[in-house]
């Protein structure tokens, strides 16, 4: 049986015929990342909306909420988690602490250190939110096989391990 050709087929199909000199397989790879990508980031989006949420604030709010109680870290532990800058953090924080879903106070142990913490509101927010969220990861990988889901979470894992992304087991 034949695969069912994409888009992206038919762009290296074009590429083969205009330019057989040139290997572009790996269009078809990061092609569809990026098509996936999009997919992803629209269908989490009206998920989040319809929970008063966005993206970046979800990240803050679970990883808080998986930090286990007293359900806090200090910005920087969440700069490292969300992969962003001083400043990006920052005005996470500063959107969430407006909502009232998380609280910034002087570390007790440290008190030079800032320590943030998941409100009532926020850990409610985010355990309404996750279920939802949960479900519009599975619809979107409905397509796939419980096999197909499990090789594609490894070959993402060894393609951002190779790409220094996650850290390798020892």
């Amino acid at each position: 049986m034949r695969p069912v050709e994409d888009a992206v087929d038919h762009i290296l199909a074009q590429w083969a015929r205009e330019r057989p000199d040139l290997d572009c397989s790996p269009m078809g790879i990061v092609g569809r990342i990026t098509q996936l990508q999009r997919e992803v980031h629209l269908a989490q989006r009206a998920t989040f909306a319809r929970h008063g949420l966005d993206a970046p604030s979800f990240d803050v709010l679970a990883a808080l909420r998986r930090a286990g109680p007293p359900y806090q870290l200090t910005p920087t532990a969440l700069m490292r988690t969300a992969l962003v800058t001083s400043g990006a953090i920052t005005q996470r924080l500063d959107r969430l602490e407006e909502k009232g879903l998380i609280t910034r106070e002087r570390s007790e142990v440290d008190g030079r250190a800032v320590v943030v913490t998941l409100s009532d509101a926020g850990r409610k927010a985010l355990d309404d939110a996750l279920p939802d969220h949960l479900e519009t990861e599975r619809e979107l990988l409905a397509g796939l096989s419980a096999a197909d889901r499990e090789q594609l979470a490894g070959l993402l894992r060894r393609f951002l391990v190779a790409l220094g992304r996650l850290p390798q087991e020892p």
